[in-house]
C-alpha cells in the first residue's frame, strides 16, 4: 500500500531533497501532498535567502512541482485549522491538511513542532525525511534508485554521477539512505 504524506515546506526548501522527494513521488513510491500554504513558505524563504536566484526561475519550479505530481495540492482542509493544537501554532494547517488528506506521515525536519500526541488521534506521525526516504527505499528500492539515476541525468552545472548525489546526500540530512545505497549499489 502506498504510503501517503505531506511534505512540510522545510523538506521542500533544500532542492536536492526536494527533487528527491518529488520523483519518489512521481515514480508511485508515496502519495505525496503539499498546500499552497506550504508552497508559499518554501518559495517566500528561498527569495528571502537566495535572493542570488532568479525569481522566474522560482516560479518554474513551482508550477513544475504542481505538474508534476498533479493531486499534490490538497485545499478545503483550512476549516480544521482551528481546532488543533501543536506547539506552534502556524504549523496547524501542515497537520489540518495531513488529516484532510488522509496522510499517514508529515515529513518534517522539525519533528519537536508535530509531538506524537499531538497527532496520534488523527492517526498521523511525522518523520524525519531520512527516516521516512529509508523507508520508502525499504519497500521500493528500485523507485527511490531511479529516482536519483534521473536527478544525476538532469545535473547540468556540474554533472553529478549517481555517487556523488549519494555523498552530497550522506554530507546533507539523508545519511541513513546515503549508507542504504552505498551498500547496495
Amino acid at each position: 500500500m502506498t504510503v501517503v504524506a505531506v511534505y512540510d515546506a522545510n523538506v521542500l526548501y533544500p532542492s536536492l531533497l526536494r527533487d528527491l522527494l518529488i520523483r519518489v513521488a512521481i515514480a508511485g513510491a508515496v502519495r505525496a501532498h503539499w498546500t499552497e500554504q506550504i508552497l508559499d513558505e518554501v518559495f517566500r524563504n528561498l527569495r528571502t535567502n537566495r535572493p542570488d536566484l532568479d525569481v522566474d526561475a522560482l516560479d518554474r519550479t513551482r508550477t513544475l512541482m504542481n505538474d508534476a505530481v498533479r493531486d499534490a495540492r490538497v485545499t478545503g482542509f483550512e476549516y480544521l485549522i482551528d481546532e488543533l493544537e501543536l506547539p506552534d501554532p502556524h504549523d496547524r494547517h501542515v497537520l489540518a491538511a495531513a488529516i484532510f488528506a488522509r496522510a499517514s506521515v508529515i515529513v518534517t525536519a522539525n519533528l519537536k513542532d508535530f509531538p506524537a500526541d499531538d497527532l496520534a488521534p488523527y492517526g498521523v506521525t511525522a518523520q524525519h525525511p531520512d527516516a521516512f526516504l529509508s523507508g520508502r527505499f525499504d519497500d521500493d528500492r528500485v523507485a527511490v534508485i531511479d529516482a536519483v539515476r534521473r536527478i544525476s541525468a538532469a545535473s547540468r552545472r556540474p554533472p553529478l554521477a549517481v555517487t556523488d548525489i549519494i555523498d552530497r546526500m550522506g554530507e546533507s540530512d539523508l545519511p541513513m539512505l546515503a549508507e542504504r545505497m552505498r551498500s547496495t549499489l
